[in-house]
């Protein structure tokens, strides 16, 4: 077993709380929820509405994986927080939907919560593994 390797990304948003971007270990790697800041400082903005905001999350977690060397097809599971959950679901499963190919897409939760930093309405994280768990590749601070 090697040892943890934690990641932080240039170019990802800042994180809100005490936590690296993602981390790895052999090959496995734990992305930490994305909030749909526009830009990488906690003062930047978020789009408005869930579809705009589920792509920004979404663009952010891009971020973070191509940070690693990876990608969306790199992902295995999924979790989505949403605060307003009956309001938003089916908007954002048809934006999350649109990132993934029919009969490769993620396993995946989302579920309701009372809230999210900052005041976003979506927050996603996520696992994703490496193919060659020999050659960790990442840009990092």
């Amino acid at each position: 077993m090697t040892s943890p390797i934690f990641h932080m990304i240039n170019g990802a948003p800042d994180p809100v709380a005490p936590f690296s971007h993602a981390v790895e270990q052999d090959g496995w790697v734990f992305v930490t929820g994305q909030m749909p800041f526009i830009g990488t400082s906690l003062e930047s903005s978020y789009p408005q509405g869930i579809e705009a905001q589920t792509r920004q999350v979404l663009k952010n977690l891009q971020t973070v994986l191509a940070g690693c060397g990876l990608g969306l097809e790199h992902i295995l599971s999924v979790r989505i927080f949403l605060t307003h959950f009956d309001e938003d679901y089916e908007v954002m499963n048809a934006v999350y939907a649109s990132h993934f190919a029919a009969g490769r897409r993620p396993a995946r939760t989302c579920v309701g919560v009372n809230g999210l930093a900052k005041g976003a309405r979506i927050e996603i994280d996520l696992v994703a593994r490496r193919g060659d768990v020999s050659t960790p590749a990442c840009d990092t601070a």
